[in-house]
């Protein structure tokens, strides 16, 4: 798979720090400049036409070259993995065990995730589980509960972005700290955790999440830095 190593030629001047990056760049580096070449014109010529553009059929084509090679997308919401497994890799996690021991406060272990970015405080709130559309509105309408520790499944931002501003912190099971619900709650300064494990918690529960541990760096594959823990309490 060296073909699709990080290289040297980016068009940020830089190597891109990822495989899926690198093949595209690369990849679409290659057809422009062969379709200029087929051409017979200067690239003057042609760079304000149609004739270079990449269709809906070519990037299809990328896809599935990309695919080929073994490699899988990182998926950053569970409906990639639900709609195309082949296509995603699915996140390893350890399991959370279901029978550990309570802590000298009574709490229990329920969770672990990436910080997004470094609070002072950790966060005691309500868990509050939000997957549908329907939940949204109704938080939309009748406002959020306060003190809502919202549990999300997928890191897009899109189905919480509406009512985002009433949560008080988030814990996200997709995606991770450079994922777009990451970069609005860092935005809005609302404590979350991304890429999260999280069990034994029902809507309702009472939970302390670790939101003062440092945060999760956004472009390295620090192992453990910045994974913080998710109680629930008694």
């Amino acid at each position: 798979m060296s073909d699709i190593e990080p290289g040297t030629l980016n068009k940020w001047g830089a190597p891109p720090q990822f495989r899926t990056v690198a093949f595209y760049h690369r990849r679409i580096r290659e057809i422009a400049v062969a379709r200029l070449a087929e051409s017979g014109r200067t690239w003057e010529e042609v760079v304000f036409e149609a004739a270079l553009e990449l269709s809906a059929a070519d990037f299809q084509g990328l896809e599935d070259e990309f695919l080929a090679t073994g490699e899988r997308f990182e998926m950053s919401a569970g409906i990639s993995v639900a709609e195309a497994p082949h296509k995603y890799a699915v996140r390893a996690t350890a399991a959370l065990s279901d029978d550990l021991p309570a802590d000298a406060e009574g709490r229990l272990l329920a969770g672990r995730g990436d910080n997004v970015f470094h609070c002072r405080e950790d966060i005691i709130g309500t868990a509050r589980l939000i997957s549908s559309v329907e939940k949204v509105m109704d938080y939309l309408i009748n406002g959020v509960p306060p003190g809502t520790v919202a549990i999300i499944d997928d890191s897009g931002g899109t189905l919480t972005a509406p009512i985002l501003e009433g949560f008080t912190a988030v814990v996200c099971r997709g995606g991770s700290v450079r994922s777009h619900l990451g970069i609005l709650t860092r935005e809005y300064q609302i404590p979350c955790l991304m890429a999260a494990e999280v069990a034994g918690i029902a809507d309702g529960d009472s939970v302390q999440v670790e939101y003062s541990v440092a945060a999760k760096p956004p472009y390295e594959d620090a192992d453990g830095l910045g994974r913080a823990r998710v109680w629930k309490l008694p």
